[in-house]
């Protein structure tokens, strides 16, 4: 995961155009493209869910209602794009955080005891023991927010170029934004299970599951009861926002990319922000709450191959193997449509690990579909990288074009050019030589060329 988000941040590109050039190709990342959209709304809808949740208990709006209005109010937030987003997170997080950290300190300070409680929890069944098929499914589900690396890089794609002056920050704050938000998620994951805990013993194991009800139960203890709702729909909603804009953000972006490289036409991405959203709110409406587990647990085998199959490909097929191009490709005729070492190796990481689910291989063997998934992944992504000796990687080493790539730093070059086909400025990683003029053209005018015209030959 690191080696994904650092390569992001280093190159500024994001997760599509990573995946592009590390094993899978210019056409074969389609697939993996269709995923992580596919991770971006259902992420929404569960969000969009627990907001519904909240404002049902807070305002008395029916559920069908309340999934409506979480899905309409992040479309005024998402069109402004990243700059936006930005903005938003960093005005939203001192409140969301004195709301989620102030009552589990306030609990544990007044009444130590719930501490104890949560310890020695011996599970719904109550006999204390430990069912590794259960934790392993339970990890499962976990581990289908791996996707969410996706959404941390379009944040990283905008680091400012490492230097010998800021290498010690970009490093502090690329660890710290990128393999850092797994510490911060599992702390949120164990104050939920512990909140959880709380309110199986003051109020009932059937409000336990809803994180409305969690932290109603909380607040109850430390305010008094005419703030209790209002707070804890405040703190649902900050949260839920604070997701989903990034969730339909990214989805629109994958899924535009994919149709454009398909179809070779530019919808505008906020076409697909509705797309998106329509697919979030149709899995709302049909009660995906209800049986989130079972959608989460069969992602996360999908996920986790692709996550993996990336990773090693940075990892070990470029810094280790040398098969791998160690600097980032995704442009239009620099890459073979299909890369066998990416597409191979997750295909077969993902469809075992499904059928593993899905008990084809028996129901022993049914909770290790995670970890099917990320062992067949490592091993086949370098083999496969041996087998074809790296061939399939670039069909041409050569863009057309004098000036280095990368500066002196190793930085993506700031150069810019002209697209000689859309009349914008783009910085020299974006541009390439083209077949019939004397110019260059930028990857999206690559991608949207219908015949050809501008894309280079593959090389002799």
């Amino acid at each position: 995961m690191l080696s994904r988000v650092c390569y992001g941040a280093r190159y500024n590109i994001d997760l599509d155009l990573i995946t592009r050039g590390s094993g899978f190709g210019y056409f074969g990342s389609v697939l993996t493209s269709v995923i992580f959209a596919s991770f971006t709304f259902i992420f929404f809808a569960l969000e969009g869910s627990i907001m519904a949740q909240g404002l049902k208990l807070g305002l008395g709006l029916p559920l069908w209602l309340g999934y409506l209005v979480s899905t309409l109010m992040v479309i005024p937030l998402v069109i402004y794009g990243m700059t936006a987003l930005s903005k938003l997170q960093v005005w939203t997080t001192p409140v969301w955080l004195l709301l989620m950290v102030g009552p589990l300190v306030y609990l544990v300070a007044t009444d130590p005891g719930t501490v104890d409680r949560f310890l020695a929890y011996a599970g719904t069944d109550g006999d204390g023991g430990i069912d590794t098929a259960s934790v392993l499914l339970g990890a499962g589900v976990c581990l289908s927010l791996i996707a969410q690396i996706g959404e941390q890089i379009d944040y990283l794609r905008f680091m400012p170029p490492k230097t010998e002056a800021n290498k010690r920050s970009w490093w502090t704050a690329v660890v710290m934004a990128g393999p850092g938000w797994v510490v911060l998620g599992a702390l949120k994951q164990a104050i939920g299970v512990f909140l959880a805990v709380y309110v199986i013993a003051e109020v009932g194991a059937s409000a336990a599951p809803e994180p409305i009800q969690q932290f109603k139960g909380a607040f109850d203890a430390m305010m008094p009861s005419w703030l209790v709702v209002p707070l804890a729909v405040v703190l649902v909603v900050i949260s839920q926002i604070k997701i989903n804009v990034t969730n339909a953000y990214s989805g629109s972006l994958a899924w535009t990319n994919s149709f454009t490289r398909v179809t070779r036409r530019y919808p505008g991405r906020m076409v697909f922000v509705l797309v998106n959203l329509g697919f979030a709110l149709a899995l709302m409406e049909a009660d995906m709450f209800s049986f989130l587990n079972s959608i989460l647990g069969f992602y996360s085998n999908c996920a986790i191959a692709w996550v993996v199959t990336v990773a090693t490909d940075i990892g070990i097929n470029k810094y280790v193997l040398k098969l791998s191009p160690h600097a980032p490709e995704f442009r239009r005729g620099m890459l073979y449509a299909v890369n066998p070492v990416g597409v191979v190796a997750f295909v077969a990481a993902s469809g075992l690990s499904i059928a593993m689910y899905f008990h084809a291989l028996g129901d022993t063997l049914q909770p290790y579909s995670p970890v099917a998934a990320a062992v067949i992944a490592f091993v086949l992504t370098p083999l496969m990288a041996v087998v074809t000796k790296g061939r399939y990687y670039l069909r041409r080493t050569d863009d057309g074009i004098a000036e280095p790539l990368l500066d002196e730093d190793g930085n993506p070059s700031a150069v810019a050019y002209e697209c000689h086909v859309c009349r914008q400025r783009f910085e020299r990683p974006d541009v390439a030589a083209c077949r019939t003029h004397d110019a260059v053209v930028c990857s999206l005018c690559l991608s949207t060329d219908k015949v050809g015209d501008h894309v280079l030959p593959a090389a002799v």
